[in-house]
């Protein structure tokens, strides 16, 4: 694990696994702690920004905004492949097939959070084979779309929620949109064809 702090409040810690199957190397290359940790911190200084100005977070709405800004936030990633990838989407969302990235909040009382060091947001589990498929349709670099799902994970693990209607879709795209301008990425909406 690792520890930074940027120039806000917002602190964190990262922590990323894989399955067997996915080599090291690949790990090292695409999921190392020196690209996710940037992305991760832009997304929640992003938030903590619009937290200030009264943004409600869905899953963290008992936290106080002290809290929030005082805890580091934790987060956890799993890299699997296409096989596993699509058994925990069935099991989780009852959809059969591998899917980008699922998220599992970890939906933990203020009281419990109150006596913990970190903040813990949950667990995004990332689909490789996915992903890479994905970023070559989209004419997209795999490090921009690492980015984009990162930063799709992290609002799902706080509550945001694109399927619950053309509001939340519209609202968790513009901040996609902000937090990757951010980080001189592009709008990931917009075709590269």
């Amino acid at each position: 694990m690792n520890e930074i702090e940027s120039n806000s409040l917002t602190s964190a810690e990262l922590n990323a696994s894989a399955i067997d199957s996915i080599d090291d190397n690949l790990i090292d290359s695409f999921y190392n702690e020196d690209s996710l940790l940037p992305v991760m911190m832009a997304t929640l200084d992003y938030i903590d920004k619009r937290k200030k100005n009264g943004l409600m977070l869905p899953y963290f709405a008992d936290i106080s905004l002290e809290m929030w800004q005082q805890k580091p936030k934790a987060l956890d990633i799993y890299i699997t492949d296409e096989t596993e990838g699509q058994e925990l989407n069935l099991e989780a969302r009852g959809k059969d097939y591998a899917t980008n990235i699922l998220s599992y909040p970890s939906e933990m009382p203020a009281n419990i959070i109150e006596l913990m060091p970190t903040l813990p947001l949950g667990e995004l589990i990332i689909c490789h084979e996915v992903m890479v498929r994905e970023a070559a349709e989209q004419n997209k670099t795999l490090v921009q779309h690492i980015s984009h799902l990162l930063v799709h994970g992290v609002l799902h693990l706080l509550g945001f929620d694109h399927e619950l209607g053309q509001a939340e879709q519209d609202e968790m795209e513009r901040f996609e949109i902000e937090i990757l301008a951010g980080l001189n990425l592009p709008n990931p909406y917009v075709s590269n064809t």
